[in-house]
């Protein structure tokens, strides 16, 4: 059984599918580009400001079902560019207390709507 996460403190979808689905004891939280929810606009033209926004969008959509950014397992960032990855993992680490998430990170060719960086996430909500 599956259920689906939907919350207005992240941006909507802007395609065939959820912000996030819980399957068992785990949430996977789509990709979320650096769209503030309140504007629909990017929080910024910059690295720091855009990584700072999609990782406060995954946090709101984990909020949302009373979770936080402590149950995230794994996540995937994806960067335009790779020489990004410094400022990008400087304003990730603060959204991690502890024991960080296993993570993986690549550049990609094109990101939707011309963001410099998209991140996804797995959650455990077990016991």
């Amino acid at each position: 059984m599956k259920k689906v996460y939907s919350t207005s403190n992240a941006p909507a979808a802007i395609g065939p599918y959820s912000q996030a689905v819980q399957a068992g004891d785990f949430v996977y939280v789509s990709g979320q580009i650096p769209i503030d929810p309140s504007t629909g606009e990017f929080a910024g033209v910059d690295i720091v400001s855009q990584t700072r926004q999609s990782l406060t969008n995954i946090k709101s959509i984990l909020e949302s079902e009373g979770l936080s950014m402590e149950n995230v397992v794994k996540t995937t960032v994806l960067l335009q560019s790779i020489g990004d990855f410094g400022a990008m993992n400087e304003v990730y680490a603060a959204f991690f207390e502890g024991a960080c998430p296993a993570r993986a990170a690549f550049e990609v060719a094109a990101l939707p709507k011309g963001a410099l960086v998209e991140i996804e996430a797995v959650a455990y909500c077990g016991k």
